[in-house]
């Protein structure tokens, strides 16, 4: 795996090993960042199902303020923490050995703020509607935020989420990613 552009742009980072962890492909990584402008301005990146921390390091490298990494496997983390040494980005990133609902509460608690958020769960445990919804009522997305779900092309996501609307979707091979931002006053 390698990051596809930006300040880190061709360096290597490792995967967890086995089947635990399911990478996003470099190209799939290429084209989300692509629709979301190619560089990020500054804001805060939450990668909540980390794996290799590959979305929130590229976000990273694409000019994210920083990056918060969440994964509650003790393998992934490792890799993770890796990745954020070998890239010598420590000092904007924050990593979280827990679940996704624990890791919501830490950050309220740190009263932080995302602009992007990236949710790619395992498959076959999505449960991305109620995080979003969390994410929602724990008030921890900017006005201009934008919600990046993960799935598998068959899984059927809702045109809204609480005050977010699906504004685009595209399918990867066997992947799908929707896009999710907030509905503007007076936008039908």
């Amino acid at each position: 795996m390698r990051i596809v552009a930006g300040e880190y742009s061709s360096r290597r980072i490792e995967a967890p090993k086995g089947n635990n962890t399911r990478p996003t492909l470099d190209k799939v990584r290429e084209a989300v960042f692509s629709s979301l402008g190619g560089y990020l301005e500054d804001g805060w990146f939450l990668d909540l199902y980390a794996g290799s921390g590959a979305n929130g390091l590229e976000a990273l490298s694409r000019g994210a303020g920083g990056a918060v990494f969440v994964d509650s496997s003790k393998a992934a983390v490792d890799v993770i923490r890796r990745n954020i040494k070998s890239l010598q980005c420590a000092d904007k990133c924050l990593v979280l050995p827990v679940n996704d609902k624990k890791a919501l509460v830490k950050l309220q608690e740190k009263q932080m703020h995302f602009r992007y958020v990236y949710l790619d769960p395992p498959y076959e445990k999505q449960n991305n509607a109620k995080i979003i919804e969390l994410l929602q009522e724990y008030d921890l997305l900017e006005d201009d935020a934008v919600i990046v779900i993960e799935a598998l092309k068959e899984d059927i996501y809702p045109e809204q989420i609480g005050a977010f609307e699906q504004y685009r979707s595209a399918i990867y091979g066997i992947t799908a990613i929707h896009y999710y931002r907030k509905r503007k006053e007076g936008q039908l």
